[in-house]
């Protein structure tokens, strides 16, 4: 059963040839057919309202049919519709309809079979972009549900952790809280220097073994309620609320640096030892509370002191901005 509100666009220089090719349509009961008298015309009017089947002349003055059916695909492409392009020609030959195909032509009708061939190629169009159509609406509502995933994913598919994403929003938290009730939040940030020697020399799946190591021992050795997350591919970040600045100190996370450094991780490729650097800013809950962005920035400052120095590398805010600003 033909869809009789089919969009069809007629496009014919010639106005008796327009004439005959839409009431051939009409007659078969397609109501929605309009006609364009040049390809210019027919641009304007597909950028007004898609359709669904484009006939056009191959043979016009200034814009043949090919060069329309260059000028529709572009339109197709910004807009996410297919347009199925048949065009009217009396043109033979293997060349020119190859030419044609390349150039996004769909189908053909020959003028001097118009009678015998349009309906059953217009009927044949209708199901082909009808799939295609609904196809591209399904592939782009999939695109627009990955993204809004990918917007909501606090977590590191490939360790189990936290992202930077469930970091930062965290880290934002610890801060209202410390600001509100007291007590003192630390940011922790792991980077393991050595991360890009590994990739360099095992393979991918060697490489994900080492990361999910690195994750579980950092589980371990953290405390229940803090927020341990894999903000890069090889940084992680531990988010962690004190009773006091006091406790922030770098005897305090000693055993987390440690346990990371001095411990060969088993893969199936054998052990791999890490080299992590460790940098820590603590906030007290007495002093101006900074953007969780701000502690980020200081803290990526302090890692590469950590990497050279081979210490832990630990500042109190505000001094923090200070150390930040004269490694600068």
């Amino acid at each position: 059963m033909p869809n009789l509100d089919l969009s069809i666009l007629v496009v014919d220089d010639a106005k008796f040839s327009s004439a005959i090719i839409t009431k051939t349509i009409r007659n078969s009961g397609y109501r929605d057919i309009r006609i364009a008298n040049n390809a210019a015309s027919a641009i304007t009017m597909l950028e007004q309202r898609p359709v669904s089947v484009l006939i056009a002349d191959w043979l016009m003055p200034e814009m043949d049919g090919l060069e329309l059916a260059e000028k529709v695909r572009q339109l197709d492409e910004a807009s996410n519709h297919f347009t199925y392009i048949i065009l009217l020609t009396a043109k033979e030959g293997v060349e020119a309809l190859a030419e044609a195909f390349d150039r996004g032509v769909d189908d053909f009708v020959n003028k001097s079979e118009m009678n015998k061939q349009l309906l059953p190629r217009i009927f044949a169009a209708d199901r082909i972009s009808d799939m295609q159509n609904t196809l591209l609406v399904a592939n782009k509502l999939l695109m627009d549900n990955n993204k809004e995933l990918e917007d909501r994913n606090v977590l590191d598919l490939s360790t189990g952790l936290g992202n930077q994403r469930l970091a930062h929003d965290r880290l934002e938290d610890m801060l209202r809280q410390t600001e509100s009730r007291g007590g003192a939040t630390s940011y922790v940030l792991i980077g393991i220097r050595n991360w890009q020697t590994i990739r360099k020399q095992y393979n991918p799946a060697i490489v994900e073994e080492v990361a999910n190591g690195v994750a579980r021992r950092l589980r371990h050795l953290t405390r229940p309620l803090d927020t341990v997350c894999r903000i890069s591919e090889n940084q992680l970040a531990i988010i962690s609320h004190f009773n006091s600045l006091d406790q922030c100190t770098s005897t305090c996370f000693r055993r987390i640096h440690d346990g990371i450094n001095h411990k060969a991780f088993k893969t199936t490729a054998g052990f791999i030892s890490v080299q992590a650097g460790t940098s820590i800013v603590g906030i007290d809950g007495s002093v101006a509370m900074p953007k969780a962005q701000d502690v980020e920035r200081v803290a990526l400052k302090q890692l590469q002191y950590a990497y050279d120095t081979g210490t832990i590398s630990i500042c109190h805010w505000p001094e923090a901005t200070l150390e930040a600003q004269k490694s600068e």
